[in-house]
């Protein structure tokens, strides 16, 4: 939290945020940030002006700093307190005079402060949700290509007459590609893996006879 900010606040509503955040596994630091908010979600930051309530008086500066703030946040989120009906139409009417970009930064009108903070947790927890699932998705498509590599290595590696899984697996844990494999000499593959001699030199002869490797051999 911005401790400039925080100074504007009642202290109740700052104890009420302390609490809030607490109770939501939050922890709450003080530091001089451009932002009023910079909430932290594995590693994903999101950034937040809160203006508690309204003042059609201070529109032109709170428009240039959410201008200033969007260039240097990625995730940036405007929180408005609007409790009358008065100060929502003055809101939306000074939104498109001031010629506000749609969704850049995302505008949240809330009824009271209290309200606008949860929104603000729930906002920066979303986003951190969206981060892990994201994460979750790559590495779990990341497993699935490295499973269909070794496959397809397999299936490579197999098609030498001789050569079954173990062995397969040996050249993969020793030597690595196929292209490696492919260059590797006999004398390399004795002393590198447990395969026997005769199987060396099938490997060898294999990928040096251009009547093996330029033949198909996967069905």
């Amino acid at each position: 939290m911005n401790p400039t900010w925080r100074d504007e606040q009642h202290p109740s509503f700052i104890r009420f945020i302390a609490s809030f955040l607490s109770a939501n596994s939050y922890r709450l630091n003080f530091l001089p940030i451009s932002p009023d908010f910079i909430f932290n979600n594995g590693g994903l930051s999101v950034a937040f002006i809160f203006e508690t309530t309204w003042d059609p008086d201070k529109a032109s500066v709170v428009f240039s700093r959410v201008e200033r703030l969007k260039a240097q946040f990625r995730l940036l989120y405007v929180v408005i307190g609007v409790p009358t009906r008065e100060q929502n139409d003055s809101f939306n009417h000074l939104y498109f005079k001031y010629g506000v970009e749609l969704g850049r930064p995302t505008f949240v009108p809330v009824r009271d402060p209290e309200m606008g903070f949860e929104k603000i947790v729930k906002i920066a927890h979303a986003r951190g949700v969206c981060k892990r699932q994201d994460a979750v998705g790559t590495m779990r498509s990341e497993r699935e290509r490295a499973v269909q590599g070794m496959d397809m290595f397999l299936r490579v590696v197999t098609s030498i007459p001789g050569i079954d899984n173990h062995d397969a697996n040996a050249l993969v844990q020793s030597i690595g590609s196929i292209e490696a494999i492919s260059k590797a000499s006999k004398s390399f593959i004795l002393e590198t893996t447990d395969l026997s001699v005769e199987k060396a030199e099938r490997i060898v002869r294999f990928f040096r006879d251009p009547k093996n490797y330029l033949s198909p051999k996967l069905d």
